[in-house]
């Protein structure tokens, strides 16, 4: 599949084509144009805050005109965060992000357009592309140009990313434990439960052991967690021959 291309037409400050390239390369974009960039190109501004994304940055392409720049391209969405009184939809950037998808497997050339700095796009512009991408935002909406390219990269990207939507992070000590560790803990546990008399009635004590046991998984403990645990144990084991402190 073939990612959407970014355009930028009229960009002013070369921070701002860093941030947007930077953005790009975070999120698997690398097809970055340029319509007329007020400052020229290269620009060692850009380079700076792109941090690094050489792969963006040696594959970017200037135009003298945005016809020229998104010639090639058979589905271009355009960004604007005003009313521009044009016919067109307007989607949020995770419905376009779909769209993109969509015509992209269908072997179409995609790109997501974006206007200056300082006024955007114009009705002209905004009149050569198939819908609008308006960024919900507060009642505040000045977003800075590259926050704008990472918003809408990010939607590209989670719209066919496969990353769960949560996780627990496991460092050495804090690894899933193994079922011989887990299998020590309940013997451990129901041997000092077993001795304190908690087990009891004698027939409630299968059940109580598999509820127990039960807790215990739900709890989805980590190896230093477990360890954590049978040295509670241990020291609650040993309290219970101790003289209360007065």
């Amino acid at each position: 599949m073939t990612a959407p291309a970014i355009v930028l037409s009229h960009p002013q400050l070369g921070e701002n084509i860093g941030a947007a390239v930077r953005a790009m390369a975070n999120f698997g974009l690398s097809d970055l144009r340029l319509v007329n960039p007020r400052d020229g190109w290269p620009n060692r501004k850009a380079e700076a805050m792109a941090a690094g994304a050489s792969d963006v940055l040696k594959q970017v392409r200037v135009f003298g005109d945005l016809r020229e720049a998104i010639g090639d391209l058979n589905y271009v969405l355009a960004t604007t965060a005003r009313e521009r009184g044009t016919t067109k939809e307007v989607l949020i950037p995770a419905e376009a992000a779909k769209r993109l998808r969509v015509a992209a497997n269908r072997g179409e050339k995609t790109a997501i357009l974006f206007g200056n700095e300082r006024a955007g796009l114009d009705n002209d512009e905004i009149s050569l592309c198939d819908a609008v991408i308006t960024i919900p935002t507060a009642d505040f909406s000045s977003l800075n140009l590259g926050q704008a390219v990472l918003l809408c990269a990010y939607e590209w990207f989670r719209a066919g990313d496969s990353t769960a939507p949560s996780r627990i992070e496991h460092s050495p000590i804090h690894r899933k434990p193994t079922r011989r560790e887990m299998l020590d803990l309940f013997e451990h546990l129901e041997r000092e439960l077993t001795e304190s008399g908690f087990l009891y009635p004698p027939d409630k004590r299968d059940a109580m052991i598999r509820a127990t046991r039960a807790t215990l998984h739900r709890a989805r403990l980590t190896y230093q967690e477990v360890q954590t645990l049978r040295g509670m144990i241990v020291a609650l084991s040993r309290g219970k021959h101790r003289v209360p402190r007065k």
